[in-house]
């Protein structure tokens, strides 16, 4: 029923448009977008369930804490190409129903960072209407969903980086806040619990007094530490992209 809510809704959106584009290109007339539709209870539900109940741009899980929002990658209402430029009307308003487009997000990096921003690499190309191919468009924005992230962000002990200073991965980071102190505070503090397990896991028990250690215990230790670690890089994990990145590492060179 929601999902024949959300088609209808965008035909009549599409139709609506056509009758009269050149008010809504400039925002003399601008779309009332339903968020009982796209913001309904078990949309924002399967959205979170789906994402491990974490932020699909910083990986904070929230859930405990705020309801967070649920974020449409391509902005529905309106969009800036970069910080401080007009609104340009209208957004994405064929996408605003579309589960493609849409995330679960925590509030600071939907409300306080991204905001309406959606820059490409060539602002001629963007899509204004549904009648456009999204798929000419080259965002400067990682869709989570779509790409891998690790191909563009890595991390050196907490804090992210883009990796061979790609332009997405550094326009991501800018937009989301990905490097905010709070979050790497988060990150910093789980990564230097997880650095002493890694430790754990290295010991050379050949090299200890036998008569001083007990050795199965401290087997078990360094097994449960394995296991700790393993399940700290599993996407349901928070933070697993810094995890993986520093276990790559070897929580050790440059940055450790």
């Amino acid at each position: 029923m929601l999902c024949t809510r959300g088609r209808d809704q965008r035909a009549q959106d599409e139709i609506t448009y056509d009758g009269a584009s050149a008010e809504y290109l400039t925002g003399e007339l601008r779309f009332r977008h339903q968020s009982g539709i796209y913001g309904h209870a078990s949309v924002k539900e399967g959205l979170i369930r789906a994402q491990h109940e974490k932020c699909a741009f910083c990986e904070s899980r929230f859930t405990h804490i705020a309801y967070g929002d649920v974020e449409h990658f391509r902005p529905k209402g309106a969009f800036r190409q970069q910080a401080g430029d007009v609104l340009q009307y209208p957004g994405y308003y064929w996408l605003a129903y579309d589960w493609a487009n849409l995330y679960a997000s925590c509030t600071l990096c939907n409300q306080r960072f991204k905001e309406n921003m959606f820059p490409l690499r060539d602002p001629t190309r963007r899509a204004r209407s549904h009648h456009d191919d999204i798929a000419a468009e080259a965002p400067l924005l990682l869709d989570p969903g779509m790409t891998d992230p690790a191909a563009h962000i890595s991390f050196r002990k907490e804090i992210p980086y883009a990796v061979e200073d790609n332009d997405v991965g550094r326009t991501t980071i800018a937009v989301f806040g990905l490097d905010r102190e709070e979050l790497n505070r988060e990150r910093r503090e789980l990564l230097e619990l997880f650095r002493t397990l890694h430790e754990i896991t290295q010991m050379d028990t050949t090299q200890m007094d036998m008569t001083r250690v007990d050795i199965p215990r401290l087997a078990q230790a360094a097994e449960t530490a394995r296991h700790q670690l393993a399940r700290a890089q599993q996407d349901s994990a928070p933070y697993a992209a810094a995890m993986r990145a520093a276990v790559r590492a070897g929580f050790a060179g440059d940055g450790w």
